[in-house]
């Protein structure tokens, strides 16, 4: 039997018996064939994204199968179609993969050779197909304003809400979170949903400027005011006037440096080096740290007052290893992201691979899963897309997790997985899962799913892309 029961398979020829016995030879393998007497019937009766493959006899009066094939590519380019040839018509063969024909079939054909075929067909058009609907929904995730804050867990859905009230006011914010696990993003999202998304967001890492022209970094100098000041140099501060400043990494500013930024947050003016003028600034400040700022301002670490002044509204970020159930949508995300910009494929993960992203501790937090879906798309080829190989020694894996919880945790994701793909559609749901309606409906009660909210993404995605 194949993977997707029920897949669709038109079948196009003008000779009664071919239809019958192609039909049968597919049904017997489960495959749903919908068998037409001409091409024109065929285009009559293809529906958008038609979810499974094309057989069609290139012989037949009326339009032929090659000009069939120029008429479905020119609606959809990634719709498998197979042809079939006339034996030793080898010139027309080549010419069919030419013009975009999947594969072909010479009569007579084997039962097994068709469905083989046809097996590899509806493989590549559920990719596609899948493929297509994920970016779909990106571009809809995407229109709203900043950047996406991807996950359906509680700490992420109370960080969206946080970040969308703090976007409104004018307050400054200190962010807490491990190394990768979003800062950046976070600082983004609030300045382009905010009044101020118009102005220049200025990011600087604290811990990646030399200690030597941070000042002049961030503050600007006059022409002259030190050996090498040949001209005139605007500041980070300065050049983000009506906008915000991302200081990064403010635990590594040099405590000689704190002073002055303590003042100019609150005086909100700014003084060039080799200058007495004050320049009047309008800038929201968003700091981001990776240690605890209290705890480094009692060891005198970090000054106090500065801490106290930053610490308006703090954020703190979780971990990626507190938010697991939400590792398999990040991954599909950034996958697609990667297939977008680079214009290649990448095969859904396996059940083999959704472990391993489960397993894993991820002390590199998101920027590590990031980089992982790039490599799945990029390279995951050579590797014949075994994340296990991809993501190299298993250090890390499992963590303190128990084996109940790991469990759970993979149920949960191929539930989820399974209600994306089939557009919340519980008949296909429970097909794909091979489990009967009551038990699908004891687990989605169990692990807090709705089947409502998946369709409607459908709805919105499928909306989007019109």
């Amino acid at each position: 039997m194949n993977d997707s029961p029920d897949t669709p398979v038109l079948i196009v020829d003008d000779e009664p018996h071919m239809r019958f016995t192609t039909g049968q030879t597919l049904e017997l393998a489960g495959y749903q064939p919908r068998p037409v007497a001409s091409a024109e019937e065929a285009l009559a009766v293809l529906g958008e994204d038609f979810a499974g493959v094309v057989v069609s006899d290139i012989r037949m009066p009326g339009m032929d199968g090659m000009a069939l094939l120029r008429e479905i590519h020119g609606r959809d380019p990634d719709l498998p179609v197979i042809l079939i040839t006339g034996h030793g018509d080898v010139s027309t063969a080549v010419t069919a993969m030419r013009d975009g024909a999947w594969d072909f079939l010479e009569k007579p054909f084997a039962g097994d050779q068709l469905v083989e075929v046809v097996r590899r067909g509806v493989e590549t058009r559920r990719l596609a197909l899948e493929n297509r609907h994920l970016r779909a929904e990106l571009e809809a995730q995407q229109s709203a304003p900043g950047p996406r804050l991807v996950g359906r867990t509680e700490s992420i859905a109370r960080l969206a809400t946080m970040v969308s009230r703090i976007s409104q006011v004018e307050a400054d914010v200190l962010l807490f979170g491990e190394t990768g696990a979003g800062k950046d993003l976070i600082a983004r999202a609030i300045h382009e949903r905010s009044r101020r998304s118009g102005a220049p967001f200025v990011a600087i890492n604290c811990g990646a400027v030399p200690e030597s022209i941070i000042e002049s970094e961030l503050f600007g100098h006059e022409k002259g005011a030190f050996t090498g000041a040949v001209e005139r140099r605007i500041g980070k501060f300065e050049h983000a006037q009506g906008g915000t400043v991302f200081l990064d990494e403010i635990e590594s500013m040099p405590m000689s440096l704190q002073v002055r930024l303590l003042r100019v947050l609150q005086e909100r003016a700014v003084e060039r080096l080799g200058s007495n003028n004050a320049i009047e600034l309008d800038i929201r400040v968003i700091a981001a740290t990776k240690i605890d700022l209290k705890a480094a301002a009692e060891a005198g670490q970090f000054r106090e007052d500065l801490y106290y002044r930053l610490n308006v509204v703090t954020l703190p970020i979780p971990p990626l290893r507190e938010r697991r159930e939400d590792i398999p949508l990040l991954f599909q995300h950034f996958a697609v992201v990667a297939a977008t910009r680079s214009g290649q494929e990448a095969p859904p993960l396996d059940s083999a691979g959704l472990s391993a992203l489960l397993a894993h501790d991820w002390p590199g937090n998101v920027r590590e899963l990031r980089n992982l879906a790039e490599r799945y798309v990029l390279i995951g080829s050579a590797w014949d897309y075994r994340l296990e190989a991809l993501m190299g020694d298993s250090e890390g894996a499992g963590g303190d997790m128990a084996l109940s919880q790991q469990v759970e945790m993979f149920e949960k994701s191929l539930i989820d997985q399974a209600l994306t793909r089939c557009r919340g559609r519980m008949n296909e749901v429970c097909e794909h899962l091979g489990v009967p309606r009551k038990t699908l409906y004891d687990k989605l009660k169990k692990y807090g799913l709705r089947a409502e909210a998946y369709r409607r993404q459908g709805d919105e995605a499928t909306d989007s892309s019109r």
